[in-house]
This record gives C-alpha cells, sequence and structure tokens, in this order.
C-alpha cells in the first residue's frame, strides 16, 4: 500500500515538475531590443524645397517620436526673432509639427538642424542629427565652413557651443556681437569639438563662438566666453578655421557699498581691481584711521575704519576713468571678532610656506611669542614677513622631509587693526620621507619664444607647481612630489609678466595660448619620471 502510495506522489511531483518546465520554456521575452532609429517617411513640404510660401511643416515617421532636450538641441539659421513653436512637447506623436511664428527673410536658405532631438518613444533611439532645409527663394545656398574649438583654460571646451557668422556689410560694426543676431549660426552640440555651417552664401563673414549662457544668440561679458577669427572670413573658402574661448575681464565697474559689520564697509566691483582707490571726503578727526584687505572669495575690498561720531561718510571711489561717489550711512552693528586660519593643514610639501590669515587686518606681531619645534622637541629657528596686501603673516624656516612641526602662538602673537590679540594657537604639520614622493624632469622641444610659464597641475588643475621659464635649458624639474596623477601645461607669456592673460574681443585680442601635454602623469612613490613635451 506503502508502495503504491509512493509511486502515484512520485508521478505527480514528476508531471507538475515536467509542467513547470514547459511553462518555463514557452515564455516569451519579447524579442532583441529594438536598436533601430525612427525612419521619416514624408515631410511636407518636401525637404530642399524653394520657393517656401507657408508657415508650417510637417515630418511624418514610421513610430511614435518624442522631442528630447529640443531647446538645447534644436538650432535654426539664419536664426529666428522668434523661436518656431515645434509640437509634441511633452507627448509622443507620429508627426512633428513646426510653426513659423516669424517673418522669413526674401531669397534665403533656412537649416532646421535638430540635432538628437527627435527620438522613438519606446527606446529611446535617436533620429541622428536630422536637417531640414528649404529657400524662400529660387535656389538652396549650398557653401560651407568647418572647423574646430577649444577652451583656453580648460583641457576639454564646454558643450554647446555656439558657433556664428555676421555678414560683413555697411551695418557690420565690431559691437554687433553684443546687440544683433548673426546671419548664421550652428552648435557644438553636447559631444563635439567640431563645428559646421552648412548653406551659406557668398560673402564677406566675420566668424565667432560663444558659450552662450543666456540662449539668446547675444554676448554677455559678464556669463559668457567667446572666441572668435579676427580676419574676415571670405566664403566659399578652403580653410579649416580652429576658435579658442575665453571669459573675457568684465569691464571695471563700482557697485553700492555695503556696511556689514560695525566699522566694516565692503566695496564691491567687477572687473580688475588693480589700481582701485577709495577715498573718504567726510570731516574727520586726525585719530581716525582705516586700512583695506581684498575679499577675493566676493570680489569686494573690505574697508576697516576707527569709530567716529558721524550719521554717514562721504567716499569717492575710483579706477583710472571711472569714478563714483557714496553716501554710506553708519549703522550700530556687531563688531568682528578677529579670527586667524592656516595654511596648510595637516600634512605640508617641502615646498610649501606656512602662514596665518586674519579676517581683520593684522598689523603687527610679537617673534619672542611664538615658537615652532621639530620632532626632537628642538626649536626651529624662522623668520616672519606679514604681506598687508594680502593680510598673511608668513613663517619662513627651513622644511625638511620626514620631520614633524608643531607651531605655538601665544596670546599677543598678533595684533589687529581694532587692537585685539589672538588666543592661545596650536598648529602641527608633517613633511614626508623623501622616499615617499617622487619627481618629473620635463624636456621642452620647439621652445622658440620666451618666456614660459611651466605647470604642474592636479586633475582638477589646481597648480601644484610652476616655474618660470625666461631662457632654454635641458630639461625643467619638478621636485618632492606626492604621488598622484598630474598634468603638464605651459602658458606662452607674451607680455612676460609672470601670469596668463585673457583676451579681449573689442580689441581683438586673443587670449595667452596654454599647451597641454595629451596624457596624464601616473607618479608613484620614489619614481622619478621623465616626459618630452613637443610644443605646437
Amino acid at each position: 500500500m506503502r508502495s503504491s502510495k509512493f509511486l502515484y506522489y512520485s508521478l505527480f511531483f514528476g508531471l507538475m515538475f515536467s509542467l513547470i518546465n514547459c511553462a518555463k520554456r514557452g515564455t516569451p521575452t519579447g524579442g532583441p531590443k529594438d536598436e533601430m532609429p525612427p525612419e521619416i517617411i514624408s515631410t511636407k513640404p518636401d525637404n530642399y524645397s524653394v520657393n517656401f510660401k507657408g508657415n508650417e511643416i510637417t515630418l511624418n515617421f514610421n513610430e511614435y517620436v518624442t522631442l528630447k532636450d529640443l531647446q538645447k538641441q534644436l538650432v535654426v539659421s539664419p536664426p529666428l526673432k522668434y523661436p518656431p513653436e515645434v509640437s509634441p512637447q511633452g507627448g509622443a506623436s507620429r508627426k512633428i509639427t513646426i510653426e513659423m511664428l516669424d517673418t522669413l527673410k526674401d531669397n534665403s536658405t533656412y537649416v532646421f538642424n535638430f540635432g538628437q532631438s527627435i527620438v522613438d518613444h519606446n527606446e529611446g533611439n535617436p533620429y541622428p542629427f536630422y536637417r531640414y532645409v528649404f529657400s524662400t527663394g529660387s535656389y538652396i545656398d549650398s557653401l560651407e565652413l568647418g572647423g574646430t574649438v577649444s577652451d583656453a583654460t580648460q583641457k576639454e571646451p564646454d558643450n554647446f557651443i555656439s558657433v556664428m557668422l555676421y555678414e560683413i556689410d555697411t551695418a557690420f560694426t565690431d559691437s554687433i556681437v553684443y546687440k544683433s543676431q548673426p546671419t548664421y549660426i550652428s552648435n557644438t552640440l553636447d559631444s563635439s569639438v567640431t563645428f559646421s555651417l552648412t548653406n551659406l552664401k557668398k560673402g564677406s563673414y566675420r566668424l565667432v563662438a560663444i558659450k552662450d549662457e543666456g540662449n539668446d544668440n547675444l554676448f554677455t561679458p559678464r556669463t559668457d566666453k567667446i572666441g572668435f577669427i579676427a580676419d574676415t572670413i571670405e566664403i566659399p573658402t578652403d580653410t579649416t578655421y580652429h576658435i579658442t574661448l575665453f571669459k573675457e575681464v568684465p569691464e571695471f565697474r563700482i557697485a553700492r557699498p555695503v556696511m556689514l559689520n560695525k566699522n566694516k564697509i565692503a566695496f564691491g566691483y567687477e572687473g580688475e581691481e588693480e589700481g582701485m582707490k577709495i577715498e573718504l571726503l567726510s570731516d574727520i578727526p586726525d585719530t581716525f584711521r582705516a586700512a583695506t584687505i581684498r575679499d577675493a572669495a566676493t570680489d569686494s575690498i573690505n574697508y576697516y575704519f576707527t569709530p567716529v561720531e558721524a550719521d554717514s561718510l562721504l567716499f569717492r571711489v575710483s579706477r583710472e576713468s571711472v569714478v563714483d561717489t557714496f553716501t554710506v550711512r553708519i549703522r550700530d552693528l556687531y563688531n568682528d571678532s578677529l579670527q586667524i586660519t592656516e595654511a596648510p593643514q595637516r600634512s605640508m610639501q617641502l615646498s610649501d610656506t606656512f602662514r596665518i590669515r586674519g579676517n581683520i587686518p593684522l598689523v603687527s606681531y610679537r617673534a619672542e611669542n611664538m615658537q615652532i619645534l621639530d620632532r626632537d622637541s628642538s626649536a626651529v629657528d624662522f623668520d616672519l614677513k606679514l604681506k598687508e596686501k594680502e593680510n598673511e603673516l608668513l613663517f619662513l624656516w627651513n622644511v625638511q622631509p620626514g620631520n614633524k612641526y608643531d607651531i605655538t602662538l601665544l596670546p599677543g602673537a598678533v595684533t589687529d587693526f581694532f587692537g585685539n590679540e589672538n588666543d592661545s594657537l596650536q598648529y602641527s604639520l608633517t613633511t614626508k620621507e623623501l622616499g615617499q614622493l617622487g619627481s618629473v624632469r620635463v624636456r621642452l622641444q620647439n621652445t622658440e619664444t620666451f618666456p614660459l610659464i611651466l605647470e604642474l597641475t592636479d586633475q582638477k588643475d589646481n597648480v601644484k607647481q610652476s616655474l618660470f621659464i625666461d631662457k632654454p635649458a635641458l630639461s625643467y624639474n619638478f621636485v618632492n612630489i606626492d604621488p598622484g596623477t598630474y598634468y603638464i601645461r605651459v602658458i606662452h607669456d607674451t607680455n612676460g609678466n609672470g601670469k596668463w592673460d585673457t583676451g579681449d574681443y573689442l580689441e581683438m585680442r586673443q587670449p595667452e595660448k596654454i599647451s597641454y601635454y595629451p596624457d596624464p602623469i601616473e607618479l608613484r612613490a620614489n619614481w622619478e619620471i621623465e616626459q618630452t613635451f613637443i610644443l605646437d
């Protein structure tokens, strides 16, 4: 009896297991993933039509499509004052409708470049770089212009760089980029350093590229980068052009001063502050004192002054030909307390200089209230240097590898503008052994002009070491560097002022060139790497 029951249950479970397996084998998988882009089956009017007179275009597809990032991807050349209305927006359809909201120019060829904004509804496969072209005249303009873009200070340029042509006619001036739409426009889109302007007319043009943050086809120096070709472009041409983008230093402008704390006024500005003067015009007692420090984080100069019996103060602020006067109402606000910050912190490079900085101008120090001890608790000889413009006190000593330094500031070591003194401060710094560090030797070739600035940067473009080069040498050395990934670049210091200088569009001045070594440098402990850098 038991044997027959066992046989019965074995057959039952075996049959169920077989059915489950059959069900699994029969489950549909949905087939291969659709990777085909949508197809256009018709357009109305036909693509490349002439004598275009209507105000609507229809694109019909073989499947449902949607529009993705249309505002960034769609480029209409020549640009329209009022962008066309394109549908569907936010939905799916088998057709795309373009309705003109602007009056079209006579005898002009228009290009609607959709980039990769047209995608199929289910899988998001893009119709790559679809272009719809028509002419309001009797023929299609067919001339072209192409090239590449780069960034003056970045290894890779930004996405979506607008490249524009302005026809040089009787109405053309250099300032046209600030106030008028270009004659033709293209875009590098989101993954390319190349550009192509198509369906152009024969003529003379100015070629400009803009990182157009306002998306208005106008150059706004405060927010936009710009690049240009100074020479007139004659079309047709076989030349391939390269444009370098840069951020201009804004024209100097004075902002209205703001009283931040008791006896502290912030004078904000835009542009280059070198040479900016702040003069007090109010009648003040002989005991009145003032001091200024620059606040780079907020583009302002902080003006500190001793207490004065007045309801307001009158100032004249000037730089070169820019002059303005301001009345600042005195308010009873709280006082700043002296705060000290240090750099570097904890770990110190052998080439570093330890420094402290105050939030209020530092006016004096007492070396006898300061001490530096090394790992063996031996006193270290050091010098001090107060840099008033940067409001920093530098500690100068012979930094040794594999050491530890304890820096003590007793109360009264430093005094600020208002007579405040520091509390007790203690800092500890360590340096690595030479065997934990590495070196990079650079051999430069094609160095025909000097001076040059050779820089070693990290992955965030922070300069780790820099060398000013005014004459040729066999090699140049970066020594005692932490292991890591680095990049090498050369600034072609045309004016010899020891720093990189940007360009200026109205002056037709290009930025100083920066050459990048193409590959990253992987430096390990106790390595010495040699690289040959052939400049363009």
